[in-house]
């Protein structure tokens, strides 16, 4: 494969397992963007969004970097506040994928996971060439979810309430990931990435 390598994007709703099958991607050699990973960059001291959202917010900044829980405060008291917050990060997010991606391509790379967990709440399927959902049965999502310090029932539910349908994101996905036990998921990663590179990685 020559030329820009093959975007895969990779997402699931919350308790599905999708943290874990990126690091089986990442196991396997197959370079890994992680969404949550590049916010945590911009709002890090230093980062590209401390000052646009220092304008907006300024009570939003401490100590040089954006406090997530007082954005979630604002947020709170004013919804209008997360499509300001999002107009400012949104491309900032789109502009770090953009350069994993080109340092990939230019290190060789012939696949490349973009891991957004809300893909296809924000129209991110656009932007790859194909989407892969990770999955679990209902009553196993709610068990590793419910399980999580701090987690309720009713903040799970919210959750939910933001996030397209599992039974959704499997119809729309050209690829579904498995992930009832470690091994199925594994397994299955490396059945993709043999068969979207050519190459099996069941020996390595």
């Amino acid at each position: 494969m020559s030329g820009r390598p093959f975007i895969l994007g990779l997402t699931g709703s919350i308790g599905m397992g999708k943290s874990t099958t990126a690091g089986f991607f990442r196991e396997f050699g197959v370079p890994v963007w992680d969404a949550d990973a590049a916010v945590h960059r911009l709002y890090a001291a230093g980062g590209a969004a401390v000052a646009p959202i220092a304008a907006l917010y300024p009570d939003a900044v401490v100590g040089g970097a954006v406090d997530r829980e007082a954005l979630k405060r604002r947020i709170s008291a004013d919804p209008a506040a997360l499509g300001r917050i999002e107009r400012i990060v949104h491309p900032l997010v789109a502009a770090d994928r953009q350069a994993f991606i080109a340092a990939q391509a230019r290190a060789g790379a012939d696949l490349v996971v973009v891991d957004i967990p809300l893909l296809y709440e924000t129209g991110a399927e656009g932007t790859v060439d194909a989407v892969a959902v990770v999955s679990a049965p209902e009553e196993e999502q709610r068990a590793r979810v419910l399980a999580r310090p701090g987690m309720t029932e009713a903040h799970f539910e919210s959750i939910l309430s933001r996030q397209v349908p599992d039974a959704e994101k499997r119809q729309r996905a050209d690829h579904v990931i498995e992930t009832r036990t470690l091994e199925d998921a594994r397994r299955a990663v490396q059945d993709l990435i043999a068969e979207l590179t050519g190459v099996d990685k069941g020996g390595e």
